[in-house]
């Protein structure tokens, strides 16, 4: 079944296949498993965290149980914050090479293929508001748009006080030796709240924009099968494909580089990534209820 057919009113269910044109390779094979390691680390911290600082909820001995109890669950837990912390790790070590080998060193930082939120990126969002009374005309947007630096920057600020809290959680002997005892019962309280606000964060603002929106509803695989249609491109990512030009012109390139030709994704990854990205947006939602719900304990 190619992604052509792959329709339901004469819209395919995946954004990523919308559009005319082949495929484009957007994202590269390094950053969809780091997406995807982060997205596994994430809720089994969030699920084994919140029966454990939640205890008094009805719901929390069932999810206990179903890790083996508490003790298993904090061990589950610990490991899980590992293997975060390892990969964060990994992603500096990277982003510290690319540094190191860019002749640019600036444009990585402020330049248009940033990650990094930049004042260019406010700018765009006020034309955007503009934009959508009829003031100004839509902004194009490059490689990230506003929405995407601005979901970076809060992730990791997030997972960077979830780490530090968290470590002094499973530490307070060591940390216990220079720091107040104070100090602790704050981090009790900064843990296990900011990772609700983080869930709500995933959920009602990345969640939303990547796949909820009515252009991208129910689903975009593009960070699952690393790559668009170049129709996409031009709606999504407009100065992006202007550089890239004609695509007729270029040969599929099957290992991903930007802005390459790609082949049509096959259909066992189009499959998996429909699987996995409704089952985190269904683990997502449900995350949030149980927040809510840990809310009134």
């Amino acid at each position: 079944m190619t992604p052509r057919e792959m329709y339901f009113d004469g819209v395919a269910l995946d954004a990523a296949d919308r559009g005319r044109g082949p495929y484009i390779w957007r994202f590269t094979v390094a950053e969809r498993v780091l997406h995807g390691l982060l997205v596994l680390a994430f809720y089994v911290l969030a699920f084994t965290g919140l029966p454990l600082r939640f205890s008094c909820i009805a719901w929390a001995p069932a999810l206990m149980r179903m890790w083996g109890g508490a003790a298993t669950a904090g061990l589950i837990h610990r490991w899980a914050a590992g293997f975060l912390m390892a990969c964060v790790a990994g992603y500096g070590a990277y982003a510290v090479a690319a540094v190191a080998r860019a002749r640019d060193k600036q444009a990585l930082f402020w330049g248009p293929d940033s990650i990094v939120l930049q004042p260019s990126d406010f700018r765009q969002f006020w034309q955007m508001l503009k934009w959508s009374v009829g003031r100004a005309e839509k902004p194009r947007l490059g490689r990230y748009s506003y929405r995407e630096r601005f979901n970076y920057a809060v992730t990791f600020l997030g997972l960077a006080v979830i780490a530090a809290s968290g470590l002094l959680l499973w530490f307070p002997e060591w940390f216990g030796r220079f720091l107040p005892g104070e100090v602790f019962n704050v981090a009790t309280v900064i843990h296990s709240y900011n990772v609700m606000l983080l869930a709500a964060l995933l959920v009602t603002y990345h969640f939303v924009d990547v796949h909820l929106l009515p252009n991208k509803f129910p689903l975009d695989g593009v960070m699952f099968t690393g790559r668009a249609t170049f129709g996409y491109m031009q709606q999504e990512h407009p100065v992006v494909a202007d550089a890239i030009g004609d695509p007729a012109l270029q040969v599929p390139s099957p290992v991903p580089v930007r802005d390459r030709v790609a082949p049509d994704p096959p259909r066992w990854q189009r499959l998996a990534s429909a699987t996995i990205g409704m089952l985190a947006l269904t683990l997502g939602v449900l995350l949030i209820g149980l927040s809510l719900w840990d809310a009134l304990c």
